[in-house]
């Protein structure tokens, strides 16, 4: 059984826990009560269009590349294929 003084030393502990995870969320929580309501709504609004956006364009740029890479491997099976038919 442990003694008073360890009772003590484990209740100052959960007590300093305590108040330093009480000042964390204060302080956390002033913080986050500065943002504006409005510019909020307007941020989580314009997501979804920022996403099509990007989704889009990433897209886009998908399709260019392979365009360009299948060209170029068109272009170099070619070559190839006419070095195997001049040696014949």
């Amino acid at each position: 059984m442990l003694s008073r003084k360890v009772h003590m030393n484990k209740l100052k502990e959960y007590a300093m826990i305590t108040v330093i995870a009480l000042a964390f969320l204060l302080i956390t929580g002033i913080a986050k009560a500065d943002t504006q309501p409005k510019q909020f709504v307007e941020t989580v609004a314009s997501v979804p269009g920022k996403v099509s956006t990007h989704i889009k364009d990433e897209w886009a740029e998908t399709k260019e590349y392979q365009a360009n890479s299948w060209a170029e491997i068109k272009f170099k099976f070619k070559g190839l294929k006419e070095k195997f038919q001049a040696k014949q």
